[in-house]
């Protein structure tokens, strides 16, 4: 219970984090906003101060150049034109520095030492004398001082050379109390709308945060169920097909649609394995039983007895080994890759699996060429697939047939192995699950004739490490149609391919069953006799075309 507080503690902390990243992209942009206007403001403002600055100057110019020549006419122009231009807050402050006359201003505290004011002190008044100073002694051009009682004043100062007469300094300063009113304003407003708008985003954050991280919280719910080992809960209408959530959503069912799955087919292979354990074993324990209540066994009794645990045991002993042989399939070292003479290859097979049973054998051409492959898992495969169709067709009359055809690719050439016969054929509903592990097309038949149901899983094991494919269908006579595809071909010659449509079935009798009696020798079983049972006997050894430790009558389902 201590761990869904957290849960959901978390989640929340998911909105808030959200909600938090957006306030600092609100906050950030709104700063970099509020730098750029403010002093684009402030830029503006002393763009425009400077502009009437520059004509006010121009125009004192023009007034003094229009006086007759004389230090005293220039005065008296002067003086008229900055009379006529009072100082006031807002206004422009106006000097002339003319040689010879005192200096013409309407502004005579900002350029000149005057007395203290009545709410004046000399220390002020002193302080003002020297801000006056700093205003005549200011550089040509445009500065901004900081004096007292104006505040900062911006300052334009330009000399003028009059004609026939001598050179004078003209200047005008305004205050830029505007301006600081006018950043004041554009601050505060700026203040107000930003806090707002932060507040608008953080709830639109939290809004959408809680819209979009819902399907994540539904889906840690489902992972929550899902841990406790319920896999049955799915996740539905999460969005418009194509958005990122749902794509997710979707991703997230499939897994939960292969662990339901993979655990399904876990606990039936763990069910079918047990069983496939306990039947041979439950044979054993009762021969050992059966045995020890004799006192004294006949020599036959034990050579019966030593016989089927024999049988037994070599059945333990493969189904152990396939077992094992699945599950180095998923592993990298699992294959051991080789160029393979195709032809030489198949020939060589054929030649063994052709001789163990009394069937119609039937073989193509073989593309001339060779194939990167390891040849004794690619011989494995295939003669599971053989015995597969040895084990489903009649004795004599029954039909075995392999076609070896080369696929060319634009980038890597196949080779196609088709394994057909003229048997009862595969039910159209279990044609990919043949390829599962413990399956079998009837499940009325006994493990005594049945085998393990491994055979065609090691063929698809193969198939995949090489990175082909096998795939089951129904043959063109009847029976069913086996179609193992792998990559990796050479061919040695545009047209090269040699025929091998051959039929052993006119080998004698006598020469298949020799065959077979050395294989099954080699492997620790009873020998084949002449009696028309000899390909069934012989088909249950692994040198008899099943491959490495494969039942035939495991396959195809049994």
């Amino acid at each position: 219970m201590a761990a869904e507080p957290a849960r959901r503690f978390s989640l929340r902390g998911l909105r808030w984090r959200l909600a938090a990243w957006v306030a600092l992209v609100v906050v950030v942009s709104s700063a970099i906003t509020f730098v750029v206007v403010y002093d684009g403001t402030a830029s503006e403002l002393r763009s425009q101060i400077d502009n009437e600055l520059s004509g006010d100057v121009s125009e004192l110019a023009h007034a003094v150049g229009q006086a007759r020549p004389g230090a005293a006419h220039l005065q008296h122009a002067a003086a008229a034109y900055i009379n006529g231009q009072p100082f006031q807050t807002g206004s422009t402050a106006l000097f002339a520095v003319i040689p010879g006359v005192p200096i013409q201003t309407n502004t005579p505290e900002l350029v000149a030492a005057t007395k203290p004011d009545e709410d004046e002190s000399a220390a002020e008044q002193d302080a003002e004398n020297r801000a006056a100073g700093r205003v005549l002694a200011a550089p040509l051009g445009y500065s901004t001082l900081h004096l007292p009682d104006i505040g900062s004043l911006r300052l334009l100062k330009r000399r003028v050379k009059v004609a026939h007469g001598p050179t004078i300094t003209l200047g005008a300063g305004e205050s830029l109390a505007s301006v600081a009113r006018a950043r004041q304003g554009l601050a505060r407003a700026y203040i107000l709308a930003g806090v707002l708008t932060l507040v608008g985003a953080l709830l639109g954050a939290l809004l959408i945060g809680s819209r979009f991280t819902r399907p994540l919280r539904r889906m840690a719910a489902v992972a929550t169920r899902v841990d406790a080992g319920d896999l049955h809960p799915r996740i539905h209408d999460v969005g418009r097909p194509g958005d990122e959530v749902r794509v997710l959503a979707d991703a997230f069912n499939h897994m939960l649609d292969r662990l339901t799955d993979a655990f399904a087919g876990q606990r039936a292979f763990i069910a079918d394995a047990s069983h496939e354990l306990r039947t041979p074993l439950t044979v054993i324990r009762g021969q050992l039983e059966v045995l020890a209540a004799q006192s004294e066994p006949s020599v036959e009794e034990v050579r019966r007895v030593e016989r089927l645990l024999q049988s037994e045991v070599a059945r333990v002993t493969r189904l152990v080994d396939d077992l094992l042989l699945l599950a180095k399939a998923e592993q990298t070292e699992f294959l051991r890759r080789e160029a393979v003479d195709l032809p030489s290859f198949v020939e060589e097979l054929w030649d063994g699996l052709s001789l163990i049973a009394d069937r119609r054998f039937e073989l193509g051409s073989i593309p001339a060429g060779t194939l990167q492959a390891d040849p004794d898992r690619l011989a494995q495969a295939l003669r599971n697939l053989l015995g597969n169709a040895i084990e489903h067709t009649q004795d004599g009359s029954g039909l075995v047939k392999l076609s070896v055809r080369h696929l060319p690719g634009p980038r890597n050439d196949r080779i196609a192995f088709t394994v057909e016969d003229d048997g009862p054929g595969i039910p159209e509903d279990q044609l990919e699950r043949v390829f599962d592990r413990f399956h079998r097309t009837d499940a009325a038949r006994d493990r005594a004739s049945g085998g393990a149901g491994l055979g065609l899983a090691i063929v698809r094991a193969i198939a995949e490490a090489h990175g082909g494919t096998v795939n089951a269908g129904g043959a063109e006579a009847g029976g069913a149609r086996f179609h193992l595809v792998l990559p990796g071909f050479s061919p040695s010659s545009p047209s090269g391919a040699r025929g091998h449509d051959r039929r052993p079935a006119e080998h004698a009798q006598i020469a298949r069953v020799e065959s077979a009696r050395e294989a099954a020798v080699s492997d620790g079983q009873q020998a084949p006799v002449l009696d028309g049972e000899h390909a069934t006997e012989v088909g249950e050894g692994r040198d008899a075309g099943m491959g490495e430790h494969e039942h035939p009558s495991s396959l195809r389902g049994g």
